[in-house]
């Protein structure tokens, strides 16, 4: 059930400035004669916007406390971040063991602030915490792929790792990694095709600075829906569809340097 809106102003803390209904993108909020804001729109678009942007905290919507809100403190290095975006590597070789409980619900915690299209926040985050359930996920996804090889018709798409599939000696889907987050997305989200996108690049990114390995794993995207067993491990709700996979995990190698790519061609529009 969506939360009500429930905009309220603190006339004490207020100075008019009117910010809160400038960056309204639906109007939703108003100016009245005294020259406080006001709102009692149902095309709210639940985005906080006029919590975030209000400089002296006097504006709550949602019974969200604005005070518990975490201060913009404008602290990031552009050099430390343009740094971790070149050293950034995709991880195939990861250490059998558990992640960190802390770092674990760091990153959970991290994707409640993720940006979505028309903030329609419906995506859904299957996480696999421990190395131990990977392993039995990765089996029952290789017993129903062995399957699909011998006796179904589309067996012929998997036809380059049948070899792989049958002799369970090379874990080409997984690459070995302990954990992995599984995203998946309402089949009506204005933007669902970029939605998830959005959301494991942010994830990615945090991780690095945990110390942390990733890959995007195309072959879990692909092979994953495949598996009825491993589909209902997931608990996707039944108004979405798997999006993308992403695995992670405590590296086994450590990269000592970025590369040296090409370069993209860009264009100055005028």
């Amino acid at each position: 059930m969506k939360t009500p809106l429930n905009f309220k102003v603190d006339k004490e803390k207020c100075v008019k400035c009117g910010l809160c209904a400038k960056d309204c993108l639906v109007r939703a909020i108003q100016i009245d004669e005294e020259g406080y804001p006001y709102s009692n729109a149902t095309n709210c678009l639940g985005c906080q916007h006029c919590l975030a942007i209000c400089p002296n905290g006097a504006i709550s919507s949602f019974d969200r406390n604005p005070d518990n809100s975490a201060p913009n403190r404008h602290s990031v290095n552009s050099d430390d971040f343009m740094n971790l975006i070149e050293n950034r590597r995709s991880c195939r070789q990861y250490k059998h063991e558990n992640i960190d409980k802390e770092k674990m619900q760091k990153l959970k915690n991290m994707l409640n602030w993720v940006p979505t299209g028309c903030n329609f926040k419906d995506l859904h985050f299957s996480f696999i915490e421990d190395v131990d359930v990977m392993e039995s996920v990765k089996d029952d996804l290789y017993t129903d792929l062995q399957k699909i090889v011998r006796f179904m018709p589309f067996g012929s798409k998997l036809k380059s790792y049948k070899n792989a599939i049958m002799k369970r000696n090379n874990d080409f889907v997984f690459r070995n990694a302990p954990h992995a987050v599984i995203v998946s997305v309402n089949k009506k989200a204005p933007c669902k095709d970029i939605d998830p996108t959005i959301a494991l690049s942010y994830f990615e990114l945090y991780a690095q600075t945990l110390g942390l390995g990733t890959l995007w794993c195309g072959l879990g995207f692909w092979t994953i829906p495949l598996s009825k067993k491993v589909m209902k491990r997931l608990e996707i709700p039944k108004t979405h569809k798997i999006a993308y996979v992403m695995l992670f995990g405590n590296p086994a190698v450590e990269y000592k340097r970025g590369i040296q790519p090409e370069f993209y061609e860009m264009t100055t529009v005028k």
